[in-house]
């Protein structure tokens, strides 16, 4: 009975020196999961004001892009022109809406312009909550969709602008830039003003894309 009291006790000291010997390990430091409350809090701030600069910079692209967009279906659904030699009888006139390249153009750009006077209120969303995924992902699906409707309707329309300037001698379509040049000029800086539209929503998917990267 002796020895099995002896062996309980030395057994009991054992555990009781192991135990001392792993509480310090087991315990961290107040000071330390301060420390790390902190460094997460620090990163989480980094992001959210990264990814608020981001959505700054989407709404200013967004404004600029609106913006050309409007110019480039103004100036294309006001082309018209009349040749003035002419007696008001027989005379010769140019007009947008002769072409449905051009008409398909109107149409597009004007879509393009509703949208993206629309997602103007959901860029604000991105800048006041950063971290919000959704209207992100709203954003940069019709972003795409617009980006491929602009597209169409600056090429379409570039490839009659460029027949209109320089004709084609195997089909014998002229060039008619010469007598309507008036139309000519305005029907070019709208399809010009189309290409800058385009690569301001390519920005804006490169811009939605990455803030949804590091999200």
């Amino acid at each position: 009975m002796a020895d099995l009291t002896r062996v309980d006790v030395a057994d009991t000291e054992t555990t009781s020196r192991e135990a001392k010997g792993k509480a310090p390990l087991l315990a961290t430091p107040p000071g330390l999961v301060a420390k790390g409350m902190a460094a997460l809090r620090g990163h989480e701030d980094n992001r959210g004001g990264y990814k608020r600069g981001i959505a700054i910079v989407d709404f200013v692209l967004r404004l600029s892009t609106l913006a050309v967009a409007i110019a480039a279906t103004a100036i294309m659904g006001t082309t018209d022109q009349t040749l003035p030699f002419f007696t008001q009888f027989f005379q010769f006139q140019a007009s947008y809406d002769d072409l449905p390249a051009f008409q398909f153009f109107v149409v597009a750009m004007a879509i393009a312009c509703v949208y993206l006077a629309l997602s103007i209120a959901f860029s604000i969303v991105c800048i006041i909550r950063p971290h919000a995924a959704g209207p992100r992902l709203l954003l940069i699906f019709f972003d795409i969709v617009t980006l491929v409707l602009t597209t169409a309707a600056a090429g379409s329309s570039a490839a009659i602008v460029y027949l209109a300037h320089n004709g084609n001698s195997s089909a014998n379509w002229l060039a008619i830039c010469q007598q309507f040049d008036n139309f000519c000029q305005k029907t070019s800086g709208a399809v010009v003003a189309s290409f800058v539209a385009m690569l301001g929503f390519m920005f804006l998917v490169v811009l939605s894309a990455v803030a949804l990267k590091r999200h």
